[in-house]
């Protein structure tokens, strides 16, 4: 499995991305928000935490508009993969990708610690290595992680078997404690939650694990 995974001014988990994707057995190509297109070949194109631009505008708008962006909604509109993981996954809301918007949390301060996730599906590349309704811990390190939608994209995002995984405390106030969301083909992924900040026995946990192993497995029997 080949993937890409972007760097925007301002990533700052865009290396960790990288290394639990090769931990996982797939090869890495490094991308920078000024290219036009994407690698040759790639299967899938993950978008990384941090504060692309600043989080200047709105988080993850400025990085929407990149070069590259339009290239990733082109691929993901095609069938292709993608994976957006906290400030990615504002990126995936602000190009359209995925519903719904990421708001200033609740409490209106910023969120770093480790919290209990529940695997809502099993029935996505990203979620097929967990049990369904298993609890899993992984952190988080967000100021707008609330995620919000209309009723009616709630409705479909439950009705759809989309929700992948839901907060088990809700830090940050999101609709329904929805801590990740996937496309209408399952194919895209948008989490606030780090899974790639665990998937080391020196971090505190591999909880993350089983999301990166599932992901290439698929991929590469696909």
């Amino acid at each position: 499995m080949h993937a890409a995974v972007i760097t925007f001014p301002g990533s700052n988990c865009d290396r960790d991305l990288a290394v639990a994707f090769e931990n996982a057995g797939a090869k890495v190509t490094r991308v920078w928000h000024k290219d036009t297109s994407l690698p040759d070949g790639i299967d899938i194109v993950g978008i990384p935490g941090g504060f692309s631009f600043g989080d200047y505008l709105r988080c993850g708008a400025i990085a929407a508009n990149s070069p590259i962006c339009q290239s990733v909604v082109d691929f993901a509109n095609k069938g292709g993969y993608a994976v957006g993981i906290c400030n990615g996954f504002q990126v995936l809301t602000e190009t359209g990708l995925l519903p719904g918007a990421l708001m200033r949390n609740a409490g209106l301060k910023f969120i770093c610690k480790s919290v209990g996730l529940s695997v809502e599906t099993t029935d996505s590349p990203y979620t097929a290595g967990y049990a369904q309704g298993q609890e899993i811990t992984v952190p988080v390190a967000h100021h707008d992680g609330n995620y919000t939608a209309d009723a009616d994209v709630i409705a479909r995002l439950n009705g759809d078997a989309r929700v992948a995984f839901r907060y088990a405390d809700n830090p940050n106030g999101s609709d329904e404690a929805i801590a990740g969301i996937l496309s209408a083909n399952k194919r895209v992924l948008g989490m606030m939650p780090h899974p790639e900040r665990c998937v080391d026995e020196a971090h505190g946990g591999t909880d993350g694990t089983a999301l990166f192993r599932s992901l290439v497995d698929q991929l590469v029997t696909a």
